[in-house]
């Protein structure tokens, strides 16, 4: 009886042992993932901040007005001041009438029965 039980006292260390060689390993690669994706968010604010500063730098009001002035830019670009006869009045705008609602399946009530 001694025996059968040093054996399954082998047998149960030798278990946990691989267990825990297994979750000791599975917990190293989900660190090693976290830490990828750690590393690819920091990579896309330092992005996200470059981004932005670009976009600052491209719609500052100094630069949007020299691009409008310049005569190159103001002839290809058709642009025109806005003058107030462009803008209409409520009434002289069309809209279009609301269609009927279709109807999907007609029911025939006209004579359906006998009548005394």
């Amino acid at each position: 009886m001694r025996t059968v039980s040093y054996i399954m006292t082998v047998l149960a260390v030798i278990a946990l042992a691989f267990w825990s060689y297994q979750e000791n390993y599975e917990t190293r690669k989900v660190l090693n993932d976290a830490d990828n994706a750690r590393r690819d968010i920091r990579e896309a604010h330092a992005r996200l901040g470059v981004l932005r500063a670009e976009w600052a730098y491209l719609k500052r009001p100094s630069r949007l007005l020299d691009l409008v002035e310049f005569k190159e830019n103001f002839d290809r670009l058709g642009l025109l001041p806005i003058e107030p006869e462009q803008f209409g009045n409520i009434d002289q705008i069309a809209y279009p009438t609301e269609p009927l609602l279709p109807i999907l399946n007609p029911v025939d009530v006209s004579n359906t029965g006998d009548q005394p």
